[in-house]
């Protein structure tokens, strides 16, 4: 019976391979002709008949070949055995374009573009998570006697800057000293954590500066929260173009890319690890995703993902080439954000 099914298997791979080739009904000849199965025509046939009677490959009409169903490919998946690994010239290439970046933006915009290119479809990169980021620094910068900007730094090098107009001339010893005592409490704290420390410090912090922090406490805050500017980054929205065949209807798919909403739920389902993760078809929650797959993971630092990476296509994709490549970004992008 494990031959059988091994065997089954092995089939379906075969099938999926050629329709991802093709972009055609596969047959029961060319399974034979095309691959070393070990097996008459008429014994794939039967392992056919017996695939489709598991929904896992359909007819699309008859005489036709067989396609693979949403669940055929969704098996496919999760019995690959390897991914197909990334040539030297692409870690090269890779590593050369992202190692040129200059800050968080243009690691992130660098990455979008790799990703699209490497794998020729849509490519979806989600900016840092400010919740699971930590604070690096806080600068206070004196713009004049009665105005400051609060720069928040966080570990992934996202930038919040805030003006504040003060009532009152505070001289900028004050400031420095506020300074050093924001840092001292909130350095290396993960944003979610820090607005409890923020709410504590009035109690911690000498009578002449709580008037000061007294005003800053609210800006603070409001840096210190998810802000609503979280947004992701689309690359390769063209390639759509060369996959047209395999969306029935293109607009729906064109409608979730405007909508970083949805795209931001596809990608935090990946955030909760470095594993690979595939939806595929009919298993995409928002229907205008039904005749697309969604191929994410998530890049982050020191072993906590703050951020997703992924690609759209058809679901005609080549996944062990592309779980590897979304995969290798991932973690180039993390790497660069743990040497900065």
């Amino acid at each position: 019976m494990a031959g059988t099914e091994d065997r089954k298997l092995a089939v379906l791979r075969a099938i999926v391979a050629d329709f991802i080739s093709t972009n055609e009904p596969v047959g029961s000849k060319a399974l034979a002709d095309r691959h070393n199965l070990g097996v008459s025509p008429a014994t794939i046939r039967n392992d056919m008949a017996a695939l489709e009677d598991d929904g896992l490959i359909a007819q699309p009409h008859t005489s036709a070949g067989r396609v693979p169903t949403d669940a055929g490919y969704r098996m496919f998946v999760d019995r690959l055995t390897e991914v197909k690994p990334l040539s030297p010239a692409e870690r090269r290439a890779i590593q050369t374009f992202l190692d040129d970046a200059v800050d968080l933006d243009d690691v992130l915009h660098r990455a979008v573009r790799a990703l699209a290119q490497l794998t020729r479809n849509v490519a979806v990169v989600q900016y840092p998570v400010l919740s699971r980021s930590r604070v690096r620094h806080i600068e206070l910068v004196p713009l004049s006697t009665t105005r400051l900007m609060l720069v928040l730094i966080t570990d992934t090098g996202r930038v919040e800057q805030r003006v504040i107009e003060l009532p009152r001339a505070v001289p900028e010893a004050a400031v420095a000293e506020l300074r050093t005592t924001l840092n001292s409490q909130l350095h290396d704290r993960l944003l979610s954590e820090a607005p409890g420390v923020v709410e504590q410090l009035p109690a911690t912090v000498p009578a002449n500066l709580r008037g000061l922090l007294a005003t800053l406490t609210s800006v603070l805050l409001e840096s210190l929260v998810e802000p609503s500017s979280d947004r992701v980054l689309l690359g390769g929205t063209a390639n759509l173009t060369e996959n047209a065949l395999d969306f029935p209807a293109i607009r729906p798919v064109l409608e979730v890319l405007e909508e970083q909403v949805v795209l931001l739920r596809l990608l935090d389902q990946s955030t909760a690890s470095s594993r690979v993760v595939v939806t595929i078809g009919n298993e995409n929650q928002h229907e205008g995703l039904s005749s697309a797959s969604v191929v994410t993971t998530g890049y982050g630092l020191r072993g906590g993902m703050v951020g997703g990476v992924g690609v759209l296509g058809p679901r005609r994709m080549d996944y062990a080439h592309t779980m590897a490549r979304v995969a290798a970004v991932a973690r180039y992008v993390g790497d660069l954000l743990e040497e900065r």
